[in-house]
């Protein structure tokens, strides 16, 4: 059985047990911090401002380096974890961003807490690469959707956590202890999944049937605690190869790669170009910062709720159906948030703009990127679209100073809008669905541009 472990079959048919959840609860923890420390900047960044310690432009500094970590982080991760192992790429990225995030505490000017900023960066960025591969490659298909869904909740839920918390932290403490909690928070959740197996899909890809066999047993054997497992369907086996980074751009596969760079960057930049900004904005308008970041806060109880629709929808409509409405609702309401002037309104149009921006981050850059691509190069296929959207990231903070300079905030808002809606419709000429399908038969053709899984490590990625 050793040569023939069939671990794509075998994970698939197993029912929803603790190890599954084990796995989701992880992985669910690594996401809330990665999110913590991520979006811990909006509210950090109001503060500076409002303490002179740093400007509209210097936060825009500090923004663009962000996302260049970001942007390094998702391709070394995708890399690293083709290359050498999904259990490798989780646990160094947790160490960089949490170590990281400690040091930030203690930064003398905004220079150093911006240099430190782009090396917190590659951490997080890695982790986003990472949890939803992870998920997708150990859940069964009738269920991925959910469980991807659920992890982009647990992420989410950390924009209002990190709001609810500086809105009392920041005005009576500083910003300092922000990264205080943000880095233990990441330390605590690296020691707990030093433990966490290795992906049997992925060591079957690389030609280690032994090791993949040996975890596998593991699997089955505290899944068959529950009862009797179903029987294995055959899935069509394939010789283990290592295809080069190039195959993301060959025939069959570069409209799926394409695709994916597109939702990535829709999600990103319009996910943060809104709301990285609106605490900054809100005091540039005269608000205090604590009043501010109660309005932030309310707003971004809506990147809790969004993904929980997913959730519960996902599996029923489809990642490509559902990333395509999503992307509509965003546009509609980005539209309709840049007309509001009343507070009350503000708050509703909101809130309902960024429900529908996290739900897209969960039904697009979470469930449908890592479906997009096999397993040989699902890593580096996400890593690459995700740096592809950081990259985009990075310009998008001096284009939304130039817009709010020159127009005001409502042309933010337009240009963000018409974002979204290029997306819908680029995913509906060019999406394909992947919903309750395994992954092995989403995968395109095998490019043959191929080298034997046995090659050796030194090889180019």
């Amino acid at each position: 059985m050793a040569g023939s472990v069939n671990a794509a079959g075998r994970l698939d048919r197993l029912p929803m047990g603790s190890f599954q959840w084990r796995i989701l609860t992880l992985v669910g923890l690594g996401m809330f911090f990665d999110g913590f420390d991520n979006q811990m900047a909006a509210g950090v960044l109001g503060a500076l401002v409002k303490e002179g310690w740093s400007t509209i432009e210097m936060n825009a500094h500090y923004i663009s380096i962000t996302f260049a970590g970001l942007a390094v982080g998702a391709l070394m991760t995708g890399l690293l974890g083709d290359r050498y192992g999904r259990r490798f790429a989780y646990q160094f990225n947790l160490m960089i961003f949490g170590t990281m995030c400690l040091f930030s505490m203690f930064a003398p000017s905004m220079t150093w807490l911006t240099a430190l900023r782009f090396v917190m960066g590659i951490g997080i960025g890695a982790e986003y690469v990472v949890g939803y591969g992870m998920v997708s490659e150990f859940v069964p298909p009738q269920r991925r959707g959910w469980a991807l869904g659920l992890i982009s909740v647990v992420s989410m839920a950390s924009t209002f956590c990190v709001n609810f918390i500086g809105l009392f932290v920041i005005p009576a403490f500083g910003w300092r202890p922000m990264y205080l909690i943000g880095g233990l928070g990441a330390l605590w959740v690296w020691f707990l999944r030093r433990k966490l197996p290795e992906s049997p899909r992925w060591l079957e890809s690389r030609g280690r049937n032994e090791e993949a066999e040996r975890v596998m047993l593991e699997i089955e054997a505290e899944a068959s605690k529950g009862g009797p497992l179903p029987p294995v369907t055959a899935l069509a086996a394939s010789a283990p190869v290592w295809v080069p980074i190039s195959v993301l751009f060959s025939r069959g596969v570069i409209s799926r790669t394409l695709l994916a760079m597109a939702v990535c960057i829709t999600c990103l930049v319009g996910s943060y170009s809104f709301s990285y900004w609106v605490p900054t904005f809100f005091v540039k308008q005269g608000m205090s910062v604590t009043k501010s970041l109660g309005f932030a806060t309310v707003m971004a109880l809506g990147s809790s709720l969004g993904p929980l629709v997913g959730m519960l929808t996902s599996d029923w409509i489809g990642r490509r159906r559902g990333t395509l409405l999503a992307a509509i609702w965003c546009g509609v309401f980005a539209l309709a948030y840049s007309q509001q002037t009343d507070p009350t309104w503000v708050l509703v149009f909101g809130f309902f703009l960024q429900g529908g921006m996290s739900l897209m981050i969960g039904f697009g850059l979470g469930g449908y990127t890592p479906e997009l691509f096999p397993t040989e190069y699902r890593f580096r296929g996400s890593g690459i679209a995700q740096m592809t959207g950081r990259i985009a990231v990075i310009a998008s903070p001096y284009l939304v100073v130039s817009l709010y300079e020159s127009y005001g905030l409502p042309s933010v808002l337009y240009a963000i809008s018409s974002l979204y809606f290029l997306l819908a419709l680029g995913v509906f000429f060019f999406g394909i669905e992947t919903n309750q399908r395994s992954l092995e038969s989403i995968a395109p053709e095998r490019a043959s541009e191929a080298a034997p899984a046995s090659r050796s490590a030194e090889s180019a990625a």
